[in-house]
């Protein structure tokens, strides 16, 4: 199996990411105002609390956007309330031609949404299946959504923008490991969970062209719907931590793949790098011993499924089935693969645990 992950950041990198962040939020929260809990309610004038919007603008700036809001509801929760700002139900959405994410597909039926599939590892396809077809918007999954996906993003959306079809992009699982992300690269959204990047449950961010996140504040009336101050600040200080922290553990990755192709273990047929969705190791046994792996994993101190898809609460390496859409696209895999995220953890633990489950088959 031949993959195109995306590239992450350097450790270097990363830390200039970290430190660009926090310059940032230095100028929006002066003195102590930092320290604060954090308010609540629909502050007159805005009708959010006061320090979810300076974080907001904390976020659109260190985004180079031009305006963000939080919402409720995480990645899933952002993404339907991009799709609602560009579409009206029964519109015709541009999609790549791959498995939808699964949650996403969800939105789209709820919204009565016509998709249109156009294979964006072909760019000459997209214009023409715009021509033909007329879609009213284009969603644009950053990560990969099959094995053999190798689109770059910026190219994508240059190409639908030449077309005039306004983009969102769903940087789940991309925000704070790559250079940019899609409003980053001319997306007219990007959207995003903040439980992803080690923020409070239930949070996610819109980001983008202002004209398009007022159509979002405008559904946000009561006060149910608002994401409260304290929740804001504990976006800003997960997203913080974020890039280092993924940069650390893409190196593990890294060194993990060479590790396992040098034929340490006899199982394991290949290890390849993907982004099926987090950046992961697959590892590919010669056996259709993946399930037995995994149970036995478990009892070793790996996670047996993911919370958030590394979120805070994720440190322990996780050995985990490979994911739906990688599942779809190649069925026979899921009996002979697995995918491991390291998570906090080194090389060192992720290895002893895979070795001493591969072992235990012998004894069963």
């Amino acid at each position: 199996m031949k993959t195109f992950p995306l590239q992450s950041l350097t450790l270097a990198q990363a830390q200039q990411k970290q430190f660009a962040l926090v310059d940032t939020l230095c100028r929006h929260f002066p003195g102590a105002d930092f320290l604060a809990g954090g308010d609540l309610g629909l502050v007159p004038g805005l009708n959010q609390p006061r320090v979810t919007q300076r974080v907001e603008k904390v976020l659109a700036e260190a985004f180079h956007a031009e305006a963000a809001a939080l919402v409720q509801g995480a990645g899933t929760g952002a993404i339907r309330a991009g799709l609602a700002a560009l579409l009206k139900p029964g519109q015709r959405l541009l999609v790549h031609d791959a498995p939808v994410y699964p949650t996403t597909q969800v939105l789209i039926e709820q919204m009565g949404i016509i998709l249109v599939r156009a294979d964006f590892n072909v760019l000459k396809t997209i214009k023409q299946f715009i021509e033909e077809h007329r879609p009213d918007a284009a969603l644009v999954q950053h990560t990969r959504q099959q094995p053999q996906d190798r689109y770059v993003l910026a190219e994508v959306l240059a190409e639908i923008a030449r077309c005039g079809v306004p983009t969102l992009t769903d940087d789940n699982y991309a925000v704070m490991k790559v250079d940019g992300i899609g409003c980053e690269c001319g997306a007219t959204l990007s959207t995003f969970s903040c439980f992803k990047l080690f923020g409070p449950e239930g949070v996610g961010a819109v980001v983008g062209k202002a004209e398009a996140i007022a159509k979002i504040r405008a559904t946000f009336y009561s006060g149910g719907s608002q994401i409260q101050g304290a929740q804001a600040l504990e976006v800003l200080r997960g997203l913080v931590f974020a890039p280092v922290m993924h940069a650390v553990q893409a190196g593990v990755s890294e060194r993990l793949l060479t590790i396992l192709n040098s034929g340490v273990l006899p199982e394991v047929k290949k290890a390849v790098i993907a982004n099926a969705q987090s950046k992961v190791l697959i590892v590919e046994f010669h056996q259709p011993i993946a399930a037995r792996v995994l149970k036995a994993a478990q009892e070793r101190g790996a996670l047996p499924y993911p919370v958030g898809a590394e979120s805070k609460y994720e440190i322990p390496p996780l050995f985990y089935r490979l994911s739906g859409t990688f599942r779809e696209a190649n069925p026979s895999l899921g009996d002979y693969a697995i995918r491991i995220n390291p998570n906090r953890s080194g090389e060192e633990t992720v290895l002893r645990i895979l070795r001493e489950s591969v072992s235990a088959m012998t004894f069963e």
